[in-house]
């Protein structure tokens, strides 16, 4: 089994004010299509333009979890609540 959660295309406007920055889109899924069975996250990081050149994270719910926890911490000092 394999499901699209969610992909964001990124665009030139999203690095606005940003020098040197690569235009990268990203795209969540998750899949039990392995040996073991076990369900996992994958994350799926490209450059914009360069479909199947990218790089892909298969991801065990505990490595997704400390992936969350740390997008939430990096949202909170920034100043952005995390829970919106």
């Amino acid at each position: 089994m394999r499901r699209s959660i969610d992909d964001y295309p990124f665009s030139q406007s999203d690095l606005e004010g940003i020098e040197d920055a690569s235009l990268l889109s990203w795209a969540v899924a998750i899949s039990d299509d392995y040996d073991d069975t076990v369900p996992r996250v994958v994350l799926t990081i490209e450059e914009v333009g360069r479909p199947g050149q990218g790089l892909v994270a298969h991801l065990l719910p505990q490595h997704t979890m400390r992936l969350r926890h740390a997008l939430t911490d990096a949202l909170r000092e920034i100043g952005h609540d995390p829970n919106i």
